[in-house]
């Protein structure tokens, strides 16, 4: 069973950065690509990075499009989600996921594996 760790969570002031990391049990097809989602308090779920394995190709929310970056390790079986100039909207859970598309790489539903998720705080 593929499993998906986060950390790197945490309180930070507005205008601030975190870098979340990911580590994955095993690559395999089922995490092909990695995305990143996160769900604010009495909110749906939401789309905000994803990458795919094999080439890099990476895909954002707009609403976080020139702030964040997400990137992989191969060697340590990582992916990364580097958030520059925070803001409290995007203050939220974050969860770590795993895909065998591309495609689609914004619904949820199409990931298999999930992390447990890393608490995001933004202070304003």
């Amino acid at each position: 069973q593929v499993q998906l760790v986060e950390s790197g969570g945490g309180s930070v002031q507005a205008g601030g950065s975190l870098r979340l990391s990911c580590v994955i049990s095993e690559r395999t097809f089922g995490t092909s690509t990695m995305g990143w989602f996160r769900q604010a308090p009495g909110k749906e779920r939401e789309f905000v990075a994803a990458i795919k394995w094999s080439d890099g190709r990476s895909y954002y929310a707009d609403s976080v499009k020139g702030r964040f970056a997400i990137s992989r390790d191969y060697a340590r079986d990582t992916v990364y989600l580097q958030m520059d100039d925070l803001k409290p909207e995007d203050g939220a859970v974050y969860y770590c996921a795993g895909s065998p598309v591309l495609e689609d790489a914004m619904s949820p539903e199409v990931y298999g594996y999930w992390g447990q998720g890393t608490q995001v705080i933004v202070a304003s």
